[in-house]
């Protein structure tokens, strides 16, 4: 199976397909996972609540793998060329002013 994910609402057909290509029921899954149905549920359910760790766990053990790639349309842009307001929200810096009289930001 080779399929292009692109928002999170995309994962939970996703799992739920693959999880019955393996020929798993939402408890079989769960119990392999160490989590409840009910949890397993939700997470096909609302996609958006599983984390980067719980995806890839799940992933494991539906013998599926995560690839990363460049849009095409992105490809051809330069990341040179990209405006430092779309660097600051791809950082999670947009609109952040630092607070001069603290010694850290953090």
């Amino acid at each position: 199976m080779r399929q292009v994910l692109s928002v999170p609402s995309q994962l939970g057909p996703l799992i739920k397909s693959a999880r019955k290509d393996a020929g798993l029921s939402q408890e079989k899954l769960a119990k392999r996972l160490g989590i409840s149905q009910s949890r397993m549920s939700h997470m096909e359910l609302n996609p958006g609540s599983v984390s980067l760790e719980q995806l890839l766990a799940i992933f494991g053990v539906l013998g599926l793998e995560v690839m990363v790639g460049t849009r095409p349309s992105v490809a051809s842009a330069s990341t040179s060329q990209t405006s430092e307001p779309a660097r600051q929200h791809a950082t999670g810096r947009a609109g952040h002013v630092p607070d001069t009289k603290k010694t850290s930001e953090w």
